[in-house]
């Protein structure tokens, strides 16, 4: 028996840059968590303990910083392709690698009814994610958003399920439906307006969430893929991990009290975890544009 080297990759992981533009009085911030992964020839360094061709890790975050300033940010999609293109072309025996990044959204302070130039509070719900692949001459953009709280106080049902000797859940055509979304989508392009994409992306899973009537979070988590590939031909698929934040009705009875569907308990655990792709019919399979990107189906 031998050993082998299998598929590998290295890096420096959550990098923290906040970038401050300030070439206006009006201030945009860029808050980020950036992973760096390089590919390619890096057997000696396993098998001989030889560092020739080891990018140091340090390298890897001070490049963050450093293209950060040079080349700008920009949107996220167009900062991995970024990294990507300049480590693939600074060393010559790396093949490809994987850049992942989180953006965390900030939000103008409201000072007389206007969102003030240069102060900010946190939004610390959302975020939104991409993962760049480089493979030699391929490259794919797998982009999303992660932890969206969604919650709808009607127009949600939930009948017509199988019951057996375990079932004590009641059939109800009016409840609450809470959801925290994390949706992934693959792109067949690079050449895109992301920042606008995503936007509205973003805007039609709202919409759909609120103004479709739900019969179960599989139907709306459909509902909401379909929508996304009819708008967007340049979005391929979408994987969808969408929890089931239950919120049970309160027995009153024993206060003499009654409950008409408003006093609730928030129940964190255990809960319904919905997972699924929506795909859009004629699209070619992309799989290893997924290996790395774990938890979806």
């Amino acid at each position: 028996m031998a050993a082998q080297l299998g598929f590998n990759q290295y890096g420096k992981a959550e990098v923290r840059i906040v970038k401050i533009k300030r070439d206006t009085e009006r201030h945009e911030i860029k808050d980020l968590n950036v992973s760096s992964q390089l590919r390619g020839d890096f057997e000696a360094a396993h098998t001989q303990g030889d560092n020739g061709h080891v990018v140091p890790t340090d390298t890897q975050k001070n490049t963050v910083y450093g293209l950060a300033k040079e080349k700008g940010i920009g949107s996220i999609e167009e900062f991995g392709l970024t990294l990507g293109a300049h480590f693939t072309s600074e060393f010559d025996w790396v093949t490809g690698g994987r850049w992942a990044i989180d953006e965390y959204a900030w939000n103008r302070i409201p000072v007389d009814g206007q969102g003030h130039d240069h102060s900010f509070s946190k939004d610390t719900s959302e975020r939104r994610t991409t993962v760049v692949q480089v493979d030699g001459d391929e490259k794919t953009v797998i982009s999303g958003i992660s932890d969206l709280t969604v919650l709808k106080s009607t127009g949600s049902g939930f009948v017509g399920y199988p019951k057996d000797r375990f079932t004590t859940l009641a059939e109800t055509t009016d409840r609450i439906l809470a959801t925290e979304v994390t949706a992934k989508w693959r792109y067949t392009s690079t050449d895109l307006d992301f920042d606008a994409v995503y936007a509205s992306i973003r805007k039609i899973l709202l919409e759909t969430f609120a103004s479709e009537h739900s019969l179960a979070l599989q139907q709306t988590l459909f509902q909401i893929g379909e929508n996304v590939l009819e708008a967007h031909p340049e979005v391929a698929e979408l994987k969808f991990s969408m929890p089931n934040k239950h919120h049970f009705l309160v027995d009153l009875s024993p206060f003499g009290l009654e409950n008409d569907n408003e006093i609730f308990f928030a129940a964190d655990r255990p809960y319904g975890l919905i997972e699924a792709t929506v795909v859009r019919d004629d699209a070619q399979p992309a799989p290893g544009a997924w290996a790395t990107i774990a938890g979806f189906c």
